[in-house]
């Protein structure tokens, strides 16, 4: 399908707590193209987070609309939004979010038993193990979480976003509990699965981890503040390779 994967259009949601009406996302408009790779900013309170669960459909907009692929959000029942999420999105949470006693391949099978119609075990099996192998994991299959470093864990949940091949990855801070070696390897990984052509949309709060996004939307006060091409971007995977020949570098000295 042509035309953007995400589209809002004066999109607003007011929450009401008694008399009181709190703006969290004020009339935003903004259009995101298949492929882009996109970073949201702002601090605690800007709105980002609520624009997030709009774009990942865990929230629905109170004003204006909003189109996921060209489908009106507003016009879908609560299975039919079920089941365009499942399709269309991946998400990628800053704590992980995975089953303590499942294994990192029992983790990762989880959002195919909600896909409508039920696909067989064998190519469930078969598509969580390819996931894993794609994150750099294939010798952990059997591992639980308490088993696996931050990092570890943060590629079972990007593997689990990529299951069930969905349009756009939503990432919530996705390196928020990591360390700066760990962060650059999971941000080389995004780079990866954009380049491969998934849409990848992450809210941060951090500006080190958005200069590796192509484009940098700043919110405040549930307003867009800016939204520009990020003409300095930093590239993971070349920082990876200066980092690991100072390390070796440094070993042989």
């Amino acid at each position: 399908m042509n035309g953007p994967v995400i589209q809002l259009d004066q999109t607003a949601r007011v929450y009401r707590t008694g008399d009181v009406e709190v703006h969290a996302v004020r009339a935003v408009s903004l259009e995101i193209q298949r492929g882009e790779f996109v970073a949201i900013m702002g601090s605690s309170g800007s709105g980002k987070s609520t624009l997030m669960n709009i774009l990942g459909c865990l929230d629905r907009p109170t004003g204006g609309t909003y189109r996921l692929d060209g489908v009106s959000v507003a016009d879908l029942s609560r299975r039919q939004l079920a089941t365009l999420r499942n399709r269309k999105l991946g998400f990628v949470f800053q704590n992980f979010n995975l089953l303590a006693r499942t294994t990192a391949l029992e983790n990762v099978e989880l959002p195919m038993f909600y896909r409508k119609p039920l696909m067989p075990l064998r190519t469930q099996r078969r598509r969580a193990v390819e996931a894993l192998e794609k994150v750099g994991l294939g010798d952990r299959l059997h591992h639980r979480p308490s088993q696996l470093s931050g990092g570890q864990q943060q590629r079972i949940a990007i593997a689990r976003a990529l299951v069930n091949e969905p349009e756009v990855v939503l990432a919530d801070e996705p390196t928020g509990n990591l360390d700066t070696r760990t962060s650059i390897d999971i941000m080389g990984l995004f780079e990866d699965l954009n380049e491969a052509g998934i849409t990848v949309v992450m809210v941060t709060h951090e500006l080190d981890i958005a200069s590796y996004c192509k484009r940098i939307i700043v919110m405040r006060d549930g307003l867009v503040l800016s939204d520009t091409p990020n003409t300095t971007r930093r590239h993971a995977r070349k920082e990876r390779t200066m980092l690991e020949a100072a390390e070796k570098s440094a070993r042989l000295t």
